[in-house]
């Protein structure tokens, strides 16, 4: 069963246990899939990988959208976007710790030979693939510019 059809589920059952969060979580996720789905020249369905950068999209903006309501002081808002991602990063992969990460990317620069900041293309062009999902861009092409700039 895929990723989808697991949401499809889970969203039949919050509903039945008239559960509003995650009945109306899943709902927002099923949406953003479905607006992927449809965009561009033609209709598709999406992989499960693709599915789960949709859902890693989703994750981020109720991060910084907590973040954004916690430092305006509404709280009760912040508290209700943390709650959503949590029920988001129920569906995503186990995140990678940052020990682990950080030696993807010394694989990564051991493989191609990167040095200086002009390596960082070829290392994230390894490494990407494999942290789909699993952490965030944002913080992996800091450490990979840490790396390569010399401050492992």
């Amino acid at each position: 069963m895929g990723l989808k059809e697991t949401l499809q589920g889970d969203l039949t059952e919050a509903i039945r246990a008239r559960d509003e969060l995650k009945s109306g979580t899943i709902r927002m996720i099923l949406t953003a899939i479905t607006m992927e789905e449809v965009s561009g020249k033609e209709a598709r369905t999406l992989s499960d990988f693709e599915i789960i950068t949709v859902l890693s999209r989703e994750s981020k903006k109720r991060k910084e959208a907590a973040e954004a309501y916690a430092d305006a002081g509404r709280v009760d808002r912040a508290e209700r976007e943390k709650a959503e991602g949590e029920i988001i990063a129920l569906y995503l992969p186990t995140q990678l710790s940052l020990e682990e990460i950080k030696q993807m990317i010394t694989d990564a620069i051991s493989e191609t030979g990167a040095v200086g900041p002009a390596g960082m293309g070829q290392v994230m062009k390894i490494i990407s693939p494999k942290i789909a999902g699993k952490a965030d861009g944002g913080t992996v092409s800091g450490l990979v510019k840490a790396a390569l700039m010399g401050g492992k």
